[in-house]
C-alpha cells in the first residue's frame, strides 16, 4: 500500500481561492520590495561588494558589544562584526574596503583583539579578500545566470506543453544575443539590463501565446522576489551561497510547476469535457500528495541546516527554508491560476492538439 498524507479523491477549492491569494502576493511582493528599497536595503556579501572577511575564534566567551568597542579604532574605520555558533566565541568580521595591505589589516585586527582581551586568546581561522573588480564580475555573472536560466525553462516548457519548440527556441535566440550584445556597450548596469530584458521576454511570452512559460516565469519572479524581499527584511548578507540558494528555489518549484502542468496537459488531451478551472483544480488536488512529501522533507532538511548546520550555511538555510515554502505556494496558486487570466479552455485544447498524418495507403493510394 503506497505511503501517502493527502488521501486519493480529495478535492479542495484551491482555484476558487486564487484571488485571496492574488492579495497574499501582492501585499507581500510590496513588503519585500519596499524593504529593499526603502528600508534596510539589500546587503550585499562580500563576494559582491568587495572587501575581507575574518574568522576570529576566542578561547573563551566573548560579549558582541565587547567586541565591537574593541574594534572601535581609527585603523579599523567601518568593520563590522557577526557572531555565529552557540557558544559564542565565534565571529566574523567585514571590512567593506579592501585599501591596504590585508597583511597589515590582519595585524592591526590582532592588535585591536590583543590590547581588548588580554586574558582571552584570539586566533584567526581564516582570512578572504575580494577585490571590487572581481565582486563586480561575479555580480553581472550571478544576475545573467537567473536570466538564462529562465529562458531556458521558458523553451523547455514552451516545447513540452505547446509543442512550440522552434518558436520558443528562436525567441530565446534572439533575446539571449540581444542580451549579450547590449551588455557590452549599453549605459546600464547589468542588473537594470537583466529587469529590462525579462519584462521584454515576459511581454514577447504573451503576444506569441506561450502561455504556460508564461505562467512559469510569473511563478518565478514572484518566488525570486518576494525571497529577495524576505533577506533584506532579515538583513541577511546576499552571498555566493545565497545566490546557489535562489537557483535551487528556482529548480525546485519549477518541478513542481511542471508536475501539476503535466496532470493539466493529460487532463486536457483525455477531453473530459471539463472547464479549464475545474481541470487546474483536479490537477492540483491529484498532485497534492506528492507536494505535501516532497516540500516536508525538503523543509525538514532545510530546519535541521538551519539549526544545526552552523553560522557558515545559516544565510543557505535560511534562504532555502523560505523558498520551498514560497515555491510550493506559487506552484499551487499563482502558475496554475495565471493559465486562466491568459486564456479560455478552447485556447489550451487546441494547443495539445497533435497534427494527424495519412498513413501510405491508408485510403488505397500509394
Amino acid at each position: 500500500m503506497p505511503f501517502t498524507i493527502v488521501k486519493p479523491g480529495c478535492n479542495f477549492d484551491f482555484i476558487g481561492k486564487r484571488r485571496f491569494a492574488y492579495v497574499v502576493s501582492v501585499l507581500m511582493l510590496l513588503i519585500g520590495l519596499g524593504a529593499c528599497f526603502f528600508g534596510n536595503g539589500l546587503r550585499l556579501g562580500i563576494d559582491f561588494a568587495g572587501g575581507v572577511i575574518v574568522q576570529v575564534q576566542f578561547e573563551k566567551p566573548v560579549a558582541d558589544e565587547a567586541l565591537k568597542k574593541s574594534l572601535d579604532v581609527a585603523s579599523l574605520a567601518g568593520i563590522s562584526t557577526q557572531r555565529f555558533g552557540d557558544d559564542g566565541r565565534d565571529y566574523l568580521l567585514r571590512v567593506s574596503t579592501t585599501d591596504g595591505n590585508a597583511t597589515a589589516l590582519r595585524g592591526e585586527v590582532m592588535k585591536a583583539l590583543q590590547a581588548a582581551f588580554t586574558d582571552n586568546k584570539a586566533e584567526i581561522q581564516r582570512m578572504e579578500v575580494v577585490g571590487p573588480k572581481v565582486g563586480k564580475d561575479l555580480t553581472n555573472k550571478a544576475l545573467s545566470a537567473l536570466y538564462y536560466a529562465i529562458l531556458l525553462i521558458a523553451v523547455y516548457i514552451s516545447g513540452r506543453f505547446e509543442q512550440r519548440w522552434m518558436t520558443a527556441a528562436v525567441m530565446a535566440a534572439v533575446l539571449w544575443g540581444g542580451m549579450y550584445v547590449l551588455s557590452s556597450f549599453t549605459p546600464l548596469g547589468v542588473g537594470w539590463l537583466v529587469l529590462a530584458a525579462l519584462g521584454v521576454t515576459m511581454i514577447v511570452c504573451f503576444l506569441l501565446k506561450l502561455n504556460f512559460a508564461l505562467g512559469a516565469i510569473v511563478a518565478l519572479m514572484h518566488d525570486v522576489l518576494i525571497s529577495t524581499g524576505f533577506l533584506a527584511i532579515m538583513g541577511i548578507d546576499i552571498d555566493l551561497t545565497v545566490i546557489a540558494a535562489l537557483l535551487t528555489i528556482i529548480g525546485y518549484s519549477l518541478n513542481d510547476t511542471i508536475i501539476i502542468y503535466d496532470r493539466l496537459r493529460e487532463r486536457l488531451r483525455a477531453g473530459t469535457g471539463e472547464t479549464m478551472e475545474q481541470m487546474i483544480n483536479k490537477s492540483v488536488n491529484q498532485t497534492m500528495s506528492r507536494t505535501v512529501l516532497t516540500s516536508g522533507t525538503t523543509l525538514a532538511a532545510a530546519f535541521a541546516l538551519v539549526f544545526l548546520g552552523g553560522g557558515v550555511i545559516h544565510a543557505f538555510a535560511v534562504t532555502m527554508t523560505w523558498g520551498v515554502i514560497i515555491g510550493t505556494y506559487s506552484s499551487i496558486y499563482v502558475a496554475p491560476s495565471l493559465l486562466l487570466a491568459f486564456g479560455d479552455t478552447q485556447f489550451y485544447l487546441r494547443s495539445q492538439e497533435r497534427e494527424q498524418y495519412e498513413k501510405p495507403g491508408e485510403h488505397g493510394i500509394v
